[in-house]
């Protein structure tokens, strides 16, 4: 039998020219930090940030709410180390709980959630992030839209001969409604005697000199692109 030949020891190929790297190199040890980032996630990458005053990348936008639903006003920050997030409304600061929902969704992105929206919630809303190096701050506006409605109608009136009477409803819509007032079923034309006024939250009726001609049913009603309402009241004159 012939002898194995000695095994030969391997020698490690040179690597071609203009392949070699230098650890030392600062592009070198950039591509390696970039690489060891996208392997280690969200986190590693904000480890690798640069320290700073935050930044508002995404600025909020207005929204509209509609009553009994829930509004969300969401922010894109860059922002390191992690900043302290404030929201306010018109001015005052909202605590997080069940009407305001502070809602962090990933390291860049903040929300506020306002719950049961009514027209109460319609302002602007700001936010302010801050940390150990500056702060920034940002603002928009939830538009609250409510189906036109009467919160309360009328009251029914008796009223003497050459009296004035006055018939009042709470009202309540946005868009403001559009609000009118009929007598038996027929459209009211407005004189010096007898007129209606709108304002913000009521609308009054009134009968000047009022006559037993005047007695009658008569009906409010206000309509806005979400809904209409309608109440009604009688009139005696005697």
């Amino acid at each position: 039998m012939s002898k194995a030949a000695p095994a030969k020891k391997s020698v490690a190929a040179a690597p071609p020219p203009g392949c070699t790297l230098d650890i030392n190199d600062p592009q070198v040890q950039s591509a390696a930090i970039r690489i060891q980032a996208s392997y280690r996630g969200h986190r590693s990458r904000k480890e690798l940030r640069e320290k700073g005053p935050p930044r508002v990348l995404e600025p909020l936008k207005d929204v509209v709410l509609i009553e009994g639903s829930a509004a969300k006003l969401t922010c894109r920050i860059s922002a390191f180390p992690d900043p302290f997030i404030r929201w306010s409304k018109d001015g005052k600061e909202l605590r997080d709980g069940p009407k305001y929902r502070y809602v962090f969704e990933d390291p860049d992105v903040v929300a506020l959630v306002v719950r049961d929206g009514e027209l109460a919630d319609l302002g602007q809303y700001s936010i302010n992030v801050t940390n150990p190096f500056g702060q920034c701050s940002d603002s928009a506006r939830i538009l609250v839209e409510v189906p036109a409605k009467i919160q309360k109608g009328p009251d029914n009136t008796k009223a003497r001969k050459g009296a004035t009477v006055t018939l009042t409803a709470e009202i309540l819509g946005e868009p403001a409604p559009d609000v009118g007032w009929t007598k038996d079923g027929e459209d009211i034309e407005e004189d010096d005697r007898v007129f209606f006024e709108i304002g913000s939250t009521t609308t009054t009726l009134t009968i000047r000199r009022a006559v037993p001609q005047d007695s009658g049913k008569y009906e409010v009603y206000v309509e806005n692109s979400l809904g209409m309402d309608q109440s009604f009241a009688r009139v005696d004159v005697a």
